[in-house]
């Protein structure tokens, strides 16, 4: 049944008011960069964590891929059907500076050329990368050649890693994973064991430890275990935040979360 259009209320004139003058604008709050992070549909942290860490005049922009709830190859590579899309939703009448897949394990299965590939359909202006693509840069620049590595995942997507990164050429001298499937898991890992974690996979002569996982809170942590070993310590989500700032053209240094993103 159609209902007919109620007749507008007519408006007090004596209440109206004007404008002071002509409307100011300044470079509002994300004039030095816009970043765009893709993330997969459970993640509950980088958000979060790249909001911490953002400088100012740079602002975070999120949109959620498709996949399926388990976190395994089979369900990582899905992701790809999603990316260009998801991408394309992140700021649609702006144009982002970097865009961003915030999944370590997931660029791993779909792999990184098809997933700037991906993002870059739907972000076309964009410089497109990813978080493995972040943490491989961030390792070459602190010249690591041997690296120490630690993950949550099972251990297939635990050896995927390790190897993609061999693969890279790193010389993994230890490697271990907590046999976690889902993010809703990970992100209960408390920093404290995060800490215990880094430090038991650490050999000597490792050049770094990394921390794989943006669902692990190990950002806390990064400062804490780079003095209890003595040696640069790299997370995902820091990682993929220096990169996506040094892709921008920001070159602020950022105290608390590490050598990487203080120093380089």
């Amino acid at each position: 049944m159609l209902q007919t259009p109620r007749p507008k209320t007519p408006l007090p004139e004596n209440r109206k008011r004007e404008a002071p003058g002509p409307v100011r604008f300044d470079d509002g709050r994300n004039a030095r960069a816009k970043l765009g992070f893709v993330l997969v549909p459970n993640d509950q942290l980088v958000e979060e964590d790249m909001v911490r860490m953002a400088p100012p005049g740079v602002s975070t922009y999120f949109s959620r891929a498709r996949m399926p709830h388990e976190i395994s190859t089979g369900s990582l590579a899905q992701l790809a059907d999603s990316l260009a899309e998801t991408a394309g939703r992140i700021l649609p009448d702006d144009a982002l500076d970097v865009v961003c897949l915030a999944c370590t394990s997931g660029t791993v299965a779909v792999g990184e050329a098809r997933v700037r590939e991906e993002l870059n359909r739907g972000a076309p202006n964009a410089r497109a990368t990813s978080l493995m693509g972040s943490v491989h840069k961030a390792l070459e620049a602190l010249n690591v050649r041997k690296l120490a590595v630690a993950t949550p995942y099972a251990e297939e997507l635990t050896e995927n890693v390790v190897r993609y990164l061999h693969d890279a050429g790193f010389d993994i001298t230890a490697y271990a994973g907590l046999n976690l499937d889902y993010d809703s898991e990970m992100v209960r890992v408390t920093p404290e064991f995060l800490l215990e974690f880094g430090a038991s996979v650490d050999t000597a002569d490792a050049d770094a430890v990394l921390i794989s996982c943006s669902a692990l809170r190990s950002l806390e942590i990064v400062d804490a275990l780079e003095q209890k070993i003595g040696k640069p310590v790299v997370v995902s989500n820091q990682a993929m935040m220096w990169n996506c700032l040094r892709l921008a053209g920001i070159e602020d240094r950022i105290e608390g979360y590490g050598a990487l993103l203080r120093d380089l």
